[in-house]
């Protein structure tokens, strides 16, 4: 598939597709061909694309044309509202997730991560269920879609198990509609209607779905825009806690019977001479829920603090601090895949079906590239020999995630403007060393330059 790559390249991207069984997966899934070129073999020809650093176009102008097909079989083959490209992607990370759970202790804590991302789309005009979203990074309103993801994190390897892409829930922000030819009961219906759910609807129906597929957390753990008192008492309910960022707004906390915001909260607690974090106290909720509350000073400016609420009030201080730090790997994610990947501009045709599925792709590329990472940097993957006498892989520690809680600090006090991405290009740094060379070297300049 990567003809000005070496052979042993070419063969290592074999074995790989060998081992996470991709083909076995889009059977299951339902992704299958009548006649023609297997799917397979269509689904290779898109996932190699942003290694081999052309689009489509590109490389139907190449001397490779000949031997490939049409870009009709190619659209048809995104566009095909029938295929459980959901089921796909949830086989193969759970493929993934089983095998780096083999390689960690099962003390070790996993989190579920919920994030939201924006992915523009400001030059189209038909696009199917195109919006005008809300983007937190800008604090602006942009055409596009808001795509909801859910992963899972070791704090060491990060794998997408589900995403929602989201259009919007009012019909005055919706700029097209969803095409009236569809079967009701094809997958691409069902998840055009998910395009109209509220948040924490989708937020909930994104866990249940994970847990039926049979992956399993610790924590959830979610940013403050997710982080409200109806949403944490339904994940509560379903044995689920959370961990979160919260901000200072109009809810109360009850302490002592009184009604406190969260700044009243803050000024209760006893004065401390902790270097960092400046005290915690456990709390109840307006809709009588206990939490526990963790605030963190911020080093630049001794006024300033960060606010974090746990639903497990078992939890000692420092070890809420340091799970939430794991959150940091999902905005390493949409770096790589928005960067490097090419999610969101590789393809832009109007059909809701090919934003799902190259989505899908895109999400699977990530899966391969973290497969091979953990492959080449976890001693444990060397045999049975390496397993009982190497270290486990170095957990997110207590310094490092107070440092992104920092750097996560100064984003938010910079309202409405543009997004500080210091730290997320760190640890995006951190996440490209250790893919393996031959990776590496099919991209051009994989590097966290701004």
């Amino acid at each position: 598939m990567l003809q000005q790559h070496s052979l042993s390249e070419q063969s290592r991207f074999s074995k790989l597709f060998a081992n996470l069984q991709i083909g076995k997966t889009l059977r299951q899934a339902g992704i299958s061909k009548s006649f023609g070129l297997s799917s397979l073999a269509i689904f290779q020809i898109v996932f190699s694309l942003v290694f081999e650093g052309k689009n489509w176009f590109r490389l139907l102008e190449s001397d490779r044309a000949a031997d490939l097909p049409g870009k009709d079989v190619i659209y048809r083959f995104l566009n095909q509202a029938s295929f459980a490209w959901r089921r796909f992607l949830q086989a193969l990370s759970l493929r993934n997730v089983r095998h780096f759970e083999s390689l960690i202790s099962t003390q070790r804590v996993r989190v579920f991560i919920i994030d939201d991302s924006v992915l523009s789309r400001n030059r189209s005009k038909k696009a199917e269920l195109l919006a005008r979203v809300f983007d937190h990074s800008t604090g602006k309103f942009t055409k596009g879609y808001t795509m909801l993801t859910l992963g899972w994190s070791d704090g060491f390897s990060f794998a997408p198990l589900d995403f929602v892409m989201l259009s919007s829930a009012k019909i005055t922000n919706r700029l097209c509609e969803m095409a009236s030819n569809l079967s009701k009961r094809s997958h691409g219906y069902k998840r055009r209607l998910e395009a109209f759910s509220r948040k924490p609807d989708a937020v909930v129906a994104l866990l249940e779905r994970a847990l039926r597929a049979g992956f399993t957390a610790d924590y959830v753990l979610m940013d403050s825009w997710f982080t409200q008192a109806p949403l944490l008492r339904e994940l509560a309910a379903k044995g689920l806690p959370v961990i979160g960022m919260v901000k200072e707004m109009k809810q109360r906390y009850l302490v002592h019977g009184k009604r406190m915001t969260l700044r009243e909260v803050f000024q209760s607690l006893p004065a401390s001479n902790a270097k960092d974090i400046k005290g915690s106290l456990i709390v109840h909720t307006a809709c009588g829920l206990q939490v526990k509350l963790v605030f963190v000073r911020n080093r630049n400016k001794k006024r300033e603090w960060l606010a974090i609420l746990s639903t497990d009030v078992t939890l000692d201080a420092a070890e809420i601090v340091r799970i939430y730090g794991m959150r940091w790997s999902i905005e390493t994610f949409f770096k790589v895949t928005k960067s490097y990947l090419k999610l969101g501009t590789e393809f832009q045709g109007r059909s809701f079906d090919g934003l799902i599925s190259h989505t899908t792709i895109v999400f699977s590329r990530y899966l391969a590239m973290e497969y091979e990472r953990r492959q080449s940097s976890d001693d444990r993957t060397l045999g049975g020999l390496f397993f009982l006498f190497a270290d486990e892989v170095r957990d997110l520690d207590y310094q490092t995630a107070l440092q992104q809680l920092m750097s996560l600090f100064l984003e938010m006090s910079q309202a409405k403007t543009k997004k500080n991405t210091t730290a997320i290009f760190c640890q995006l740094q951190e996440w490209i060393s250790g893919l393996p060379s031959y990776i590496k070297g099919l991209f051009g300049d994989l590097s966290c330059e701004s």
